[in-house]
């Protein structure tokens, strides 16, 4: 397949999600509305709303919700020319309750054990699409999926002359490693092969703060450890940067951290300073824990270029919530993260 250059690819599974359509529990909940969730897909499509050209890559089966995932994250701008479908093996979907995803009383059930995705490997996929960017966004749920999965992923951070800069989000997932041990240090050994790395500080590893998770990743050229609502810090080189996040009045605390990676990935394609890259991560988080779902408009450029610009004391002061930021334009529906 003869592709045009893109700004970023993302390789990733998307799902079809049932979203209830009341709060309680799974037994209780009689109805539910259709979604689309996908980690990966999440970011594609906001750097699509950003302004970016971006490649979205995956496996979905050759059924109706296959045909609904193409057809939603093609709607959102993102080319989906490189999607393959699999004639044996389902779209995966999955199901959560309608509360807050850091409480006990939180469900999710998935059905993707088994899926189309889930046969992605090194010779499934098209490697010339997925290396088409100049940035190649990847995430740690994808190793989780089977073992064809993870031989991709390793391929795909494998340190070569000529490869896209590799942008890998930690994304550790526990209930996808269940029954092995291994889940962290596979996605320590991915994250090393990386050039840009996205961790939360308590993720995965539990090391105890930004340094230590910086000491337990030397390799990466930029890491950035969010450190949830107090901030993020980047390391880049000898240097280490941290940004305070602004106040936000929270309306849904879902979707912060693929936005987070959205924002900061289209202020690296712009080129600007690891600070700016920070704050314009910070408000496209922002955007999205100020709106009912997972994918929210990003702010537009003008109108972030000018908070970034703000000088430390006006930044620590800002405040933002419902209705700083419009909705997606043309949006078809909310997309959420598995």
């Amino acid at each position: 397949m003869d592709l045009d250059a893109v700004d970023v690819v993302a390789l990733g599974e998307s799902m079809v999600t049932f979203l209830p359509s009341r709060p309680g529990r799974l037994a209780d909940v009689p109805s539910f509305d259709r979604a689309i969730g996908g980690a990966e897909s999440n970011v594609a499509c906001a750097l699509a709303a950003a302004g970016h050209r971006v490649r979205w890559v995956g496996r979905v089966g050759a059924d109706g919700f296959g045909d609904h995932l193409v057809a939603t994250i093609g709607g959102h701008g993102v080319d989906v020319s490189a999607v393959r479908r699999d004639p044996d093996r389902p779209t995966g979907v999955y199901f959560r309750t309608a509360g807050d995803r850091a409480t006990d009383a939180h469900e999710v059930a998935y059905y993707r054990a088994g899926s189309a995705a889930s046969a992605m490997s090194p010779r499934t996929v098209d490697l010339a699409a997925v290396r088409s960017g100049r940035v190649l966004h990847l995430s740690g749920i994808t190793a989780a999926l089977s073992a064809g999965c993870l031989e991709l992923m390793r391929e795909l951070t494998a340190r070569r002359a000529g490869r896209p800069l590799v942008s890998f989000d930690v994304n550790y997932r526990p209930g996808l490693w269940r029954g092995r041990g291994d889940g962290p240090e596979v996605l320590r050994e991915l994250a090393r092969g990386a050039d840009l790395v996205f961790a939360g500080d308590d993720e995965a590893w539990d090391l105890g703060g930004p340094e230590a998770v910086r000491a337990a990743l030397p390799e990466p050229d930029l890491l950035v450890v969010k450190q949830g609502a107090a901030g993020a810090t980047a390391f880049h080189g000898p240097h280490a940067t941290f940004v305070p996040a602004p106040q936000v009045d929270v309306v849904a605390a879902v979707g912060a951290g693929d936005a987070f990676a959205a924002g900061f990935l289209s202020a690296t394609l712009r080129g600007l300073p690891v600070r700016d890259r920070l704050r314009h991560g910070h408000l496209a988080a922002a955007a999205a824990l100020t709106v009912p779902g997972d994918l929210a408009a990003p702010p537009a450029r003008d109108h972030a270029d000018r908070l970034v610009a703000l000088d430390d004391a006006e930044w620590g002061r800002l405040r933002l919530g419902p209705g700083w930021t419009p909705d997606v334009p043309g949006a078809a529906e909310e997309v959420r993260s598995p």
